[in-house]
């Protein structure tokens, strides 16, 4: 139901706008925008303290983010140097000069002059081109902001993902380890059997074989759980070891997804708001390509005062002084560096636009996995326990002497499947529901839905 009312808040899909016709979207950054901590406590609707506690250690010993960070100083100082241009520029200067001369009574001595003062200079970006140069810095700061929380948010999915794919694994070596303990007290049976002459070697042959083909299950499992843990490791930023353990699979609390989700959720996602800001900083810089095509205005003007031993009082010097730069002819370079940009402007409009389509699309899957793939666990749950009881009835059977062997043998093993495939499925759900936590750009709470609506 909830996944019904999503698609009906989304609405039909718009048609694709033409490139010249692209403009700027307006500003939705919320109060969980670039810079707001993920919530850790949504992670707690899954019952699982180790769960949340590795979430949070990885938000804050992940490698991944230190890059994350750099990247937005990186972007910071590239905003600071864009807004130091809109300022003057002044500079000092201190020239001088030891010379020998002979005065008036042809008595050689030493002349010594000195010339300090300032000089300042003054772009007056009349057209705004240094204007919108900070325009598209400052854009490109918040974009940055936006990547380093798609980092966060995509680490804190993996480490639940991988937790979960983990107790996953727990649980099929268990299953593997019980059955093998039901196949080794068949194949002692069989064994016992064919000692006695009951029964001929070739049951004994199929017990042994189904033992064996069970039993390499154990270290697959175990070498997959060792990788695993390796895996999360490198999350959580440290060495390779082995990874706590909470609540079993089938323990695990499913969050609750209320009816009627608003799509404008979505939002709040940083890949979202990271491609929007990357469109205004492509608009900002193709304002300032052309207004490079105009006339630069600039003022410059210097200050000082001469000193020399030549003259009895220092004397001040000044000027004041204004250029007009134009290109006559440039061979047509920054009509091509406009193009450029343009063209730039448009695939960041194009891939704004598709990382919307993106987020609509991640939301219908992972809410289309949460009930399907619930469905299909209870479908399996219902197969496991009729093959369960099938097993028992084949075995009483078979020991009452009223069956082969074959007929047990293939009870276990579609049971053997059943309990496999009910052990993805229920960690598959689960997975849906992380994916679906970072579809909407880290979950989502009644305060957060009411907000939304009104």
């Amino acid at each position: 139901m909830a996944m019904l009312l999503v698609s009906a808040c989304i609405g039909p899909r718009p048609a694709a706008p033409a490139a010249t016709a692209i403009v700027a979207p307006p500003a939705w950054r919320t109060a969980l925008g670039p810079g707001a901590p993920i919530r850790a406590d949504w992670w707690s609707a899954f019952g699982d303290p180790v769960l949340t506690a590795l979430v949070e250690r990885a938000l804050a010993n992940n490698p991944d983010l230190g890059s994350a960070v750099a990247r937005i100083e990186e972007a910071r100082a590239a905003e600071r140097l864009s807004r130091a241009q809109l300022l003057p520029s002044i500079g000092g200067t201190l020239p001088a000069s030891d010379a020998r001369a002979v005065n008036a009574f042809g008595v050689p001595g030493t002349n010594f002059g000195a010339q300090p003062g300032l000089t300042a200079s003054y772009d007056l970006d009349l057209f705004g081109r240094l204007r919108q140069a900070r325009g598209a810095a400052r854009a490109q700061l918040l974009a940055s902001e936006g990547a380093s929380d798609t980092v966060r948010l995509g680490i804190a999915s993996s480490v639940a993902s991988g937790y979960i794919t983990l107790r996953a694994l727990d649980a099929r070596l268990a299953v593997a380890r019980d059955t093998l303990a039901a196949r080794g007290e068949g194949l002692r049976i069989a064994r016992r059997r064919a000692q006695t002459g009951y029964t001929s070697n070739l049951e004994l042959h199929q017990a042994e074989g189904e033992y064996h083909a069970t039993e390499q299950l154990v270290p697959q499992t175990l070498l997959a759980i060792a990788r695993q843990e390796n895996a999360l490791s490198l999350l959580l930023g440290d060495a390779p070891a082995a990874s706590a353990r909470g609540v079993a699979l089938d323990r695990f609390a499913t969050p609750a997804i209320p009816d009627g989700l608003p799509a404008d959720l979505l939002r709040r996602r940083p890949d979202l708001f990271q491609a929007e800001q990357t469109l205004v900083a492509a608009d900002r810089t193709l304002d300032s390509a052309r207004a490079a095509l105009l006339p630069n205005v600039g003022l410059t003007g210097s200050a000082g005062l001469v000193l020399s031993t030549a003259l009895s009082n220092p004397v001040g010097v000044f000027s004041l002084g204004a250029s007009v730069l134009s290109p006559i002819f440039d061979g047509g370079r920054l009509r091509s560096q406009a193009d450029i940009t343009v063209a730039r402007r448009d695939q960041a409009a194009f891939a704004y636009r598709r990382a919307a389509l993106v987020a609509f699309r991640e939301v219908d899957d992972s809410l289309a996995g949460a009930r399907r793939l619930g469905e299909q666990a209870v479908a399996i749950t219902a197969q496991r326990d009729a093959l369960a009881a099938a097993l028992r009835n084949a075995a009483n059977r078979y020991r009452a002497g009223y069956s082969s062997y074959l007929d047990q043998l293939d009870t276990q093993r579609g049971l053997l499947t059943a309990e496999l495939a009910l052990v993805q499925a229920r960690a598959d759900r689960l997975t849906a529901y992380v994916a679906l936590y970072q579809a909407f750009g880290g979950g989502w709470s009644e305060g957060d839905i009411a907000a939304v609506r009104r």
